[in-house]
Parts: structure tokens; sequence; C-alpha cells
């Protein structure tokens, strides 16, 4: 395939604006760049996807999310109002995800993942739970995403709120699932990390056996200081604060992902750049808990690989780099805090470093030679001069998610001119009202 007819934002480094370049697309990856024209005489037998004068750029990654979430799209929380992060974890998603099943993973991996077709995000991260559909479960999704054409990495969060024998449970379904793609019985678009929910709900024995269990196969996948609760359970239990836990633990490291880190101190924030560690930033999710706004800048300032994920909310991940971009300049009463070139560098650059380590170092995030084909179309028309020096900032407050018409992932065109080739999404919405219904039945009755 030769994609012609639009510029191409390459989303190296430096940065560059290709203007008149056409892409040969084979075997999943980006072959060649050369000037329009060139490609279409050597090679007149390959199919043209023709951009109409729209930008070509990679398709943005999520560094965490949950698929589930998209059953508590809209719907209200039973009972009481809940007043702290604690309360909205034990009376919305400790209800949701046990209410569960088979269906309900499937279907509501499904739903996200259309979700991220539609706006251009074409790798994603899942942290999933499913306390009584534990078996199995990562399979599930498993299939959904091979269904959906994405790329992505898999866990499931370990956890003690629901007993050492699920906690056991949950070992075990990381552990199998690892297993099968280290024995390359995976599809080359998906991998696994192994799973933790957060310090406050994993015991010491449970944590020793994770580690033990995953042995430096992957990486690990945990929230990490998302509430006050996370730390103060650290401190009373353990006498330690929940990075240094997590690294006299041996959970941290250049393949573990840790989300939201909102309240960390300095001692936290240079274990994390020391080790490596990825710190995954959710802003719209932070501001919508209330429970306060990470220090990214400084993070960032002290070389900690801050990445971006959306925990759950829309896969329209500018969405998330304009939050990020607004979120920080109101909480510090400054204009100048977060920089659009901050964003960039963590929703664009940093992102796409996480993936690339995660797949083995195939280049993923970046139009190249040799990257993988994870590729979008954006129909925006700039109002203004746009260059790679403002591009962050035309992207922030113009780039929009119903711009995409084109999504590809591993040279496979999954939507083209704003419709999906390979799922139904009326009837998987369809679908996933009934099962969502059931759900919450369950959730309501529980």
């Amino acid at each position: 395939m030769i994609i012609t007819n639009g510029p191409i934002i390459t989303w190296g480094q430096p940065n560059q604006i290709l203007e008149k370049h056409d892409l040969l697309i084979r075997d999943g990856l980006i072959q060649q760049i050369r000037p329009t024209g060139e490609l279409q005489r050597e090679f007149p037998e390959e199919e043209l996807l023709d951009a109409a004068g729209q930008w070509v750029m990679p398709g943005n990654i999520c560094a965490h999310t949950h698929f589930y979430g998209a059953f508590s799209r809209g719907m209200a929380i039973p009972g009481e109002a809940p007043a702290n992060f604690a309360q909205i974890l034990a009376s919305l998603w400790w209800k949701l995800d046990k209410a569960l099943d088979e269906g309900g993973i499937r279907l509501s991996a499904l739903v996200c993942l259309i979700d991220a077709i539609k706006y251009g995000t074409t790798t994603l991260f899942d942290h999933h739970a499913s306390p009584n559909r534990i078996d199995g479960a990562l399979d599930i999704e498993y299939e959904a995403m091979c269904a959906a054409g994405l790329r992505g990495s898999l866990c499931y969060e370990v956890t003690d709120r629901d007993g050492s024998a699920k906690a056991l449970a949950g070992i075990r379904e990381n552990s199998r699932f690892i297993s099968r793609l280290k024995a390359g019985e995976l599809s080359p678009m998906v991998r696994a990390h192994f799973g933790l929910h957060a310090s406050m709900t994993i015991s010491a024995d449970t944590l020793d056996r994770c580690v033990a269990e995953n042995a430096g196969r992957v990486g690990f996948h945990s929230h990490a200081a998302e509430g006050l609760a996370d730390q103060s359970d650290a401190l009373a239990k353990y006498g330690r604060r929940v990075i240094r836990r997590f690294s006299d633990a041996g959970v941290l490291g250049p393949k573990t992902i840790l989300a939201h880190g909102v309240h960390l101190d300095d001692d936290e924030i240079g274990l994390l750049a020391e080790s490596q560690t990825w710190l995954s930033h959710q802003p719209r999710s932070n501001m919508n808990n209330a429970v306060g706004c990470a220090p990214v800048e400084k993070m960032l300032r002290q070389g900690v690989r801050v990445c971006m994920g959306n925990d759950g909310f829309s896969n329209a991940m500018w969405g998330e780099w304009f939050a990020a971009y607004l979120n920080h300049k109101d909480t510090a009463g400054d204009p100048r805090a977060m920089n659009g070139e901050d964003v960039i560098g963590m929703g664009a650059y940093n992102n796409a470093r996480l993936a690339t380590e995660t797949f083995d170092g195939l280049p993923i995030g970046v139009v190249s030679p040799g990257a993988a084909a994870d590729l979008i179309f954006v129909d925006y028309h700039p109002i203004t001069p746009l260059s790679t020096g403002n591009l962050p900032w035309q992207i922030l407050f113009g780039f929009r998610d119903g711009m995409v018409t084109m999504t590809m992932a591993g040279g496979k065109v999954l939507m083209l001119d704003r419709k999906l080739i390979f799922l139904d999404e009326d009837r998987i919405s369809a679908q996933a009202r009934e099962i969502a219904a059931q759900t919450w039945e369950r959730v309501n009755n529980s």
C-alpha cells in the first residue's frame, strides 16, 4: 500500500512535517518514505490510499486505561454520593468489577476499542479486574483486541481486597497469560504486564508472591499514590511510603508502569528516576476523583519518564493532553506552568518510547522507515500557519477527536472515511447496552 497526498507529521526527533511525500506500507511496517510519485512509479501494482490533503501522523498511545470503565459511562453511583476517593472505589469500581461476567468483559472491551479506533488511538495499555471471573479473563480481552486489530498490553490486577484465594487466582491469570506470550502463542500486536491493584490492597506476602512469580519476565502495571489513603496505608503497615515499598520489593524498573503518582515526595520521585520506572499521568481522572494534581513538572525536571493514559475515560487522547495543559496551570496559578512542549513530550514522545520498549524495540509512534504502520488521517484545516514550532499548540487548541477519518494499526486499515471496517458498531453497541443493563442490575443489588 502507498499512502499519498497528505502532509506527514513524523513525530521524529527533531519532528518534521513532510510535504509532498508518500509512504510505502508492507508487512505492517513503514518501508519507505519518498517524494510524491517515486513510489508509484517503482511499485505501480501497489494499492493507493489517498489522504486527500489530510494530515498523516502516528496514531495516539494510551499508557493506562481500564477497558471495563466503558460500562460506567453515564451511570449513577448507587446510594449517597461518595465524598472521597476511597468511597468512589468502594461504591463504584469495586462493585462494577465484581459484576462483570464473560459478556461484560468482552463487550466493555469492544466498546472501548471502537472508541479508540474512532478517536485515533492505536496502542493501549489495559489494566483489568473482574473478581468473579478471573480465570481466562485476559483471553477474553485478548480476543477483543484481535477482533479490533489494535496494539496493546494486557494485565490482571492482583489484590487482596477479596481474599487470598482471589489474589492467588489473579497471580495465576497474569502468569498464565505471560507464559502464553513467552511461548509465542499471542499475536505480535499484543504484549503483557503483570498487574497489581495498588499498595493499599496488596499484602506483603502477596506482593512477594507476585514478584517471585513474574521473575522479571515482564514489567508490572499498578496504581501508585493515586489517593492519600494509599500512602497512609503503606506508612501504617510497612513504615514506608508506597514507592519505597515497591522499590524494596523489586517492582520498579524500566519495564514497569505506575499510574497516577499524585502524592509523591522527593525521595519517591528520585526512586522513579533512578530506576527508570514509567509514571503514567491521567489528569481527567485525577480531577474527576478530586485526588489532586500530580507533581509532573517536578518529575520531568528530575528525569522521571512520565507518559500519559486516560484511566478509562474516552480514548480521545488529545483531550487528555489538553486537560494536562490546563489543569497544571490552574493548580499552579501560573500560566507558565505545563508548557505545551512538555505535554507533547509526555503524550507523544514518552508514550512512543514506552510502546517501543514494550514491543521489543519496534519503533512505534513515529513515521520513519522500519516503524510500525500505526497511522491516522486528521481532517484539520488550520486558520493560522502550522509549523513544527507551533504544532503542540495547534494540537492542543485545534485538533479534535472527530477529525480522525482513517485509523491504521499494524498496516491494517481499521477505519476509513469514519467508517469502521471490521467491527459492527451498531451491533456491538446494542449488545453492550443489554449486557451493561444486566451488569448494573447486579451492581445495584450488591
